[in-house]
């Protein structure tokens, strides 16, 4: 027991930090829109603990994942027609070119820039998935289905990566993250096709 207690006591903000987003997730999956409260608080808590473990790109996007926050709750709430509430719809192809090249560009850039400058742990890997995975939040913010492809790419890699620096926790965590968002593609998939049948 007692070790129970020393192992929440060392690892308590990592914790909270699951446990707040595996509820964000959750909600996310089910398209209610308290899934934008749970990702402010638990964006903050893992900024700090991010900063902690020197994972500074992460720390970035944990700021960025605040604001896109704050757009996602009014834009599922009033981005769609006529400010109504925003439905499922599929990412227009005209945005697909651009932001394969802005992905690699600035995770390349992110890559090198934190390599040469910090002591940042594996920049590039880092700096892929941090890329990767504020593309993927402002497509959720949209409510574009396919968000939910990069956020399976995304999470593949973070366990890789987490587990590789022995953050076991967070690593599970994404294991959480890689069934809930397949879970999300599938479930989003079926309502983007009812909705497409009833327009027809």
């Amino acid at each position: 027991m007692e070790q129970i207690i020393l192992f929440f006591k060392n690892n308590w903000i990592e914790i909270s930090g699951s446990v707040t987003s595996v509820i964000c997730v959750w909600y996310n999956v089910r398209q209610n829109v308290w899934a934008w409260f749970w990702s402010i608080v638990s964006v903050s808590i893992y900024a700090y603990f991010f900063f902690i473990t020197k994972f500074y790109i992460e720390v970035c996007l944990q700021i960025i994942y605040l604001v896109l926050s704050v757009y996602g709750w009014y834009a599922w709430l009033h981005g769609g027609k006529d400010k109504e509430e925003l439905a499922v719809s599929d990412l227009p192809k005209k945005y697909w070119f651009p932001l394969v090249l802005l992905a690699i560009v600035c995770a390349s850039s992110l890559g090198y820039f934190f390599q040469q400058r910090t002591d940042a742990n594996l920049p590039y890997v880092d700096a892929t998935t941090s890329v990767v995975s504020l593309i993927a939040q402002w497509m959720l913010t949209r409510k574009y289905l396919q968000n939910w492809l990069l956020w399976i790419f995304a999470d593949i890699i973070y366990i890789g990566m987490f587990w590789y620096k022995d953050l076991y926790i967070t690593s599970f965590l994404y294991v959480i993250f890689l069934g809930l968002a397949t879970q999300g593609y599938l479930d989003w998939k079926k309502e983007r096709e009812k909705l497409s049948t009833s327009e027809l």
